[in-house]
């Protein structure tokens, strides 16, 4: 089967991420610096031979590809398997509180889920995209359990390395078979 390339890119600023708060399963809108770091990864993304953009539903996710792509022929699809970890009732808690609440990727969030489940859960997304787009290219905005996913997934990171460095950049590139 052929490869397929999907380049992750994360969503642009958010309000939330200017208030050092964890979102998770809360949505939360891009902040003016989230608005113009979309329309620079349109800028980026537009004409690079995409065959579909796939996005979180999370409106952060979904509001970064909208102005990413607006009057682009690429179709947007929205797809909930690419969420952020549910970090149950911690949702839009303080950064600090949610990352200190579990020890483990394998620890779940209080009526949330592990780390481990949402890497599980993207992967069920990342099947689907070899499936439907095999060769193609693809380019998913999403979150950091898409990061960690793609991550251990192509790069083989293990899963208890989940969540101890990220430095963001400009896209990753990921071959999926």
């Amino acid at each position: 089967m052929p490869q397929t390339r999907v380049v992750f890119e994360t969503h642009s600023w958010s309000e939330d991420n200017e208030l050092g708060v964890a979102s998770g399963w809360n949505h939360s809108a891009l902040s003016p610096r989230g608005r113009r770091a979309a329309t620079a990864l349109g800028d980026r993304r537009r004409d690079d031979g995409l065959d579909a953009v796939l996005v979180s539903d999370l409106r952060r996710a979904a509001q970064t590809a909208e102005i990413a792509f607006t009057g682009s022929s690429v179709p947007v699809l929205h797809d909930w398997r690419l969420r952020e970890c549910n970090y149950g009732d911690l949702n839009g808690r303080p950064a600090e509180v949610v990352h200190a609440a579990v020890r483990s990727v394998h620890d779940r969030y209080p009526a949330g889920e592990s780390w481990a489940d949402a890497i599980t859960r993207v992967g069920g997304a990342l099947d689907d995209i070899v499936a439907n787009w095999p060769g193609g290219k693809v380019l998913v905005i999403g979150h950091m359990a898409d990061h960690w996913a793609l991550e251990h997934r192509c790069n083989g990171l293990p899963l208890d390395a989940v969540g101890q460095s990220f430095e963001w950049q400009e896209g990753w590139d990921h071959l999926l078979t």
